[in-house]
């Protein structure tokens, strides 16, 4: 199989790549007291070893208090985790490799399998984690403002320690894309809405504020998801239309990159058209995207997580999808986590030597 196209090199503003791959963002639950260690930064410096273009940090908490659901999530405020991340980062540049810290909050959801210390403290646009579970407490004027700040706080942080770019994480249903669901924004507010692009205002004053604390030359990506961890069926555009008014402003207010996730790349988005999600968003918007979704595995990441394994799956009609057009960049997120070297033995041939992903290997930092 040529894979090529994979390998060819990127370049956006100030952003340099050696190939189309990114490492996709993945919490791993070992960072206690929100401070990355040494085993952390092995972690990211051992994939950038193994070829990876770009990597996207695993969620790391914007500093407001209940960012995050678990301690043992990294944040990104802090001396001694910004120290922690300033590590990270220099190992990933001494292994040739690029990073970005993906800056999240995850509002009013957190995992059920996990003692969460602060419940009541989880801050969402309405108090809810969906329509029938209610979670914590809704943000009032003076938390959105500080949490925008927070946002735009982070990612001077990121340029100052020498990341590469950054990412702000606007889906599956944590913080952002709470603001974006219906179901969990019942605000009367400037940040609520009927609509979809009423109910997008808060995300975009996120990412002006972070466009204007980081310099135009310095790359934005937004992650965004149409479902959620609350409801996998949900569709928050269900036309390329409104697709367009959804993501649009977010485009204005200075996204670079589209950071698409699905459950499955190879799903259609509409009717009509075998177009993707990263697909549709890259032909309305006119912006870089990267697809994510089950790439290199037989099976979706939910699957896996309820405990099936995955074993190694060809790429053939990826390759296709990107020499077409249809994306810029290609996120693996299981198949890394299984295997640091998958990208050079998808670039040096050695497909048959990759491994296959079992819910086990989360349970390692290796």
């Amino acid at each position: 199989m040529d894979t090529r196209a994979l390998f060819a090199p990127f370049a956006l503003k100030s952003l340099r790549l050696p190939n189309r791959l990114v490492m996709a963002p993945m919490t791993r639950y070992f960072s206690p007291g929100g401070i990355p260690g040494a085993d952390v930064a092995r972690y990211y410096e051992r994939r950038a070893r193994g070829g990876v273009g770009l990597i996207l940090s695993e969620g790391t908490a914007i500093g407001r208090p209940a960012a995050v659901y678990d301690p043992a999530i990294p944040r990104f405020d802090g001396r001694e985790s910004l120290a922690g991340w300033k590590s990270v980062i220099r190992g990933v540049h001494d292994a040739g490799g690029r990073m970005a810290p993906q800056l999240w909050h995850s509002g009013a959801l957190r995992d059920h399998g996990r003692e969460c210390p602060w419940p009541d403290a989880l801050e969402s646009p309405s108090g809810l984690s969906s329509a029938a579970e209610k979670i914590g407490v809704a943000m009032n004027d003076a938390d959105v403002a500080d949490t925008i700040a927070a946002y735009a706080r982070c990612a001077a942080r990121a340029r100052d320690l020498g990341f590469d770019c950054v990412e702000i994480h606007g889906a599956h249903g944590y913080l952002l894309d709470q603001y974006f669901w219906a179901a969990t924004n019942l605000r009367d507010d400037r940040y609520g809405g009927a609509t979809l692009p009423e109910r997008t205002r808060f995300a975009v004053e996120v990412v002006r504020a972070v466009r204007r604390s980081v310099g135009e030359d310095f790359v934005i990506s937004l992650r965004v998801s149409q479902w959620k961890q609350q409801d996998y069926s949900v569709k928050l555009a269900a036309t390329p239309a409104e697709l367009e008014a959804w993501l649009g402003p977010l485009a204005d207010a200075g996204v670079d990159i589209f950071h698409c996730s699905q459950r499955r790349f190879w799903d259609a988005e509409f009717e009509g058209s075998d177009l993707n999600f990263a697909g549709w968003t890259r032909k309305l918007t006119g912006k870089t995207t990267i697809t994510v979704g089950s790439v290199g595995l037989s099976n979706d990441v939910m699957s896996s997580f309820s405990g099936e394994p995955a074993a190694p799956a060809t790429l053939g009609a990826l390759v296709e999808r990107l020499e077409r057009g249809d994306f810029d960049l290609v996120a693996v997120g299981r198949a890394l986590i299984a295997d640091p070297d998958w990208a050079a033995k998808i670039r040096d041939g050695h497909a048959g030597e990759l491994r296959g992903f079992t819910p086990a290997a989360l349970q390692t930092l290796s």
